[in-house]
């Protein structure tokens, strides 16, 4: 199966005309990557497994791939990896006062053939060993991998620490409307799922996470793509109400990532990246719903020279935006 599974990986990165390569000279018992955020629920850590790649493979702007690996990953190096987290990366004062932790492999945690499970829940074990203080654990899927049976599993273990652990659920939204997400950014994602999805974790009142991008892909200007977060934003409230959940929108500027047909569109002058008073205008529309919104501000080092959300002079509002997420304070936005 893994070496299908690369068959497959590759064959679709090259169908989507993506021309990145994969990071096969990593560590493979270290992670992919790791940073520190901050959140109404405390620090943050922000952990990056370094497996298998993400076999979907065909999302328009979407680099995040080149930093794992076109191979099988096995579960003894997983655990490797969780080792070096609780044994050298974390202080014994951010293991007691870490309020959060968000799984990633760039790509689907829950994807059992690229992250195993045991490999999933020795993570779990260590972090109910380690840091008492975890309010919340976050762990990044495409939603057709999550299933009940898995997510009464993951219950049950966060369960076990020593303080009370909310589970959130997060996958990629990116664009509300339905031609943006599917048919030009190739996201695979229909409104129908998102509901299954969330039907599911309401059975246990998990949290949804669900990443979207400001201007993700070329032509839009930027009143239409502030227009679709707004859209979003309406969407996502409703969906809260009617399953009585907790939504957070985490809202990522888009910026031309190294090696996507994205990247290309930049250089050719058909794709700008959004501006970060965009992103102040629309998270301005969530005040007053049920959900929250987190405004991402990491490019991860991925986007091609010139090609960031960041410019000169925006220092004072990257500020601001830091200081919304720690605070979750509408007035800093007014």
């Amino acid at each position: 199966m893994a070496d299908k599974l690369s068959n497959i990986i590759q064959k679709r990165t090259e169908e989507s005309k993506k021309t990145y390569t994969f990071k096969e000279d990593h560590n493979p018992r270290l992670p992919a990557d790791y940073w520190f955020q901050t959140s109404p629920e405390g620090p943050v850590l922000f952990l990056v497994f370094f497996t298998q790649a993400c076999r979907w493979a065909k999302c328009l702007g979407c680099n995040l791939p080149s930093r794992v690996s076109l191979t099988h990953i096995g579960f003894k190096d997983i655990m490797k990896q969780t080792n070096f987290v609780f044994m050298n990366l974390l202080s014994k004062r951010q293991k007691v006062k870490l309020g959060k932790i968000i799984l990633s492999n760039n790509g689907s945690v829950l994807d059992e053939e690229t992250l195993s499970t045991t490999a999933l829940l020795y993570f779990i074990s260590q972090m109910n060993i380690h840091c008492p203080h975890i309010k919340v654990l976050t762990i990044e899927s495409r939603a057709e991998y999550v299933d009940l049976a898995e997510l009464e599993t993951i219950h049950r273990a966060i369960k076990e620490g020593d303080t009370p652990t909310d589970l959130e659920i997060a996958i990629g939204f990116e664009a509300f409307d339905e031609c943006i997400r599917n048919e030009h950014f190739k996201k695979g994602l229909t409104l129908d799922v998102v509901e299954n999805l969330a039907d599911m974790i309401s059975r246990y009142q998990f949290r949804l996470k669900t990443y979207f991008m400001l201007k993700p892909v070329p032509g839009l200007s930027e009143e239409d793509a502030i227009d679709d977060i707004k859209e979003g934003i309406h969407y996502l409230d409703s969906i809260a109400e009617k399953y009585n959940i907790k939504i957070n929108m985490h809202l990522n500027p888009t910026f031309a990532a190294n090696g996507t047909p994205l990247a290309e569109a930049f250089k050719a002058g058909t794709f700008t990246p959004p501006l970060l008073t965009s992103v102040k205008e629309a998270i301005r529309a969530s005040r007053g719903t049920r959900i929250s919104v987190f405004a991402g501000l990491n490019d991860e080092g991925l986007a091609v020279p010139g090609g960031s959300f960041i410019r000169p002079g925006d220092e004072a509002l990257i500020d601001l935006l830091e200081e919304f997420n720690r605070t979750q304070d509408y007035s800093l936005l007014e």
